[in-house]
């Protein structure tokens, strides 16, 4: 993709930039390094997850926030055609808005777009960026992919004094089920205008775990666009098994 500069535009043609959160240390998923350089189907995971944006031409610009002394992105992707800015802070909402001013430097303002994604969501299509875009072009929050819950959600029992514990060599119990109607689990781009999101995260502190729940305490409703089951945040070991097959039957 071609980065185009950001030229100013009127209201109507706000501009959309895609911002990837990419400088954790990925201590979950068993990987040598950061989850977001392991190598997946003969690439970066990270490679994967910017091709797809780049593939959106919905997207005007793509930039990565990277840890402070990231020097492997550099190495494994010289040729990335984004933006790079090494602004990463200690949490997911520290690094966003860390990365929201680098786009103000490079000219963004408050009435553009900005979709934040996961760089561990490799398994991201074009045609799913699209659809959250033009979802969410006119809409006065914003709005995120999300997948309606099917399975039967339990809540893990908590009390070590209950009968049966809570781990041992039987593991966790379940001590109730949960009511799945109406839930969602979230996943990204999570698109939202960049004043906004700028305001929602510096309100709601580092404890957020995304945008759309920083949103979400301004008192606003995020829309919920469906997303796809396939669009899955590699996280643990047998995610990157998973993630694989599938990259490669593509």
């Amino acid at each position: 993709m071609v980065t185009r500069p950001p030229t100013p535009r009127t209201d109507a043609g706000a501009r959309r930039f895609a911002l990837v959160p990419c400088a954790g240390v990925g201590e979950r998923s068993g990987a040598d390094g950061p989850k977001q350089y392991a190598e997946l189907a003969g690439r970066p995971l990270v490679a994967h997850t910017l091709a797809a944006l780049q593939g959106c031409p919905l997207i005007d610009a793509v930039l990565v926030a990277l840890a402070p002394q990231d020097s492997r992105f550099a190495a494994l992707l010289p040729d990335a055609g984004c933006w790079v800015a090494h602004c990463g802070g200690p949490t997911r909402a520290a690094t966003v808005t860390a990365g929201l001013q680098a786009l103000r430097q490079r000219g963004a303002c408050d009435h553009d777009w900005v979709l934040v994604h996961d760089a561990a969501r490799c398994l991201l299509r074009p045609a799913w960026v699209e659809r959250l875009v033009q979802a969410c072009g006119d809409d006065g929050v914003g709005g995120l992919l999300a997948l309606p819950v099917a399975d039967t959600l339990k809540r893990q029992l908590q009390t070590a004094s209950a009968p049966g514990g809570t781990g041992g060599a039987g593991g966790p119990r379940a001590a109730v089920t949960v009511d799945r109607r109406g839930l969602w689990a979230a996943q990204t781009p999570q698109m939202f205008r960049l004043g906004l999101l700028e305001r929602a995260l510096a309100a709601a502190g580092d404890g957020v775990t995304d945008e759309a729940s920083a949103v979400e305490r301004l008192g606003l409703t995020p829309l919920l666009v469906a997303g796809e089951l396939e669009n899955l945040k590699v996280t643990w070991p047998a995610d990157f098994a998973l993630a694989g097959r599938l990259l490669e039957t593509r």
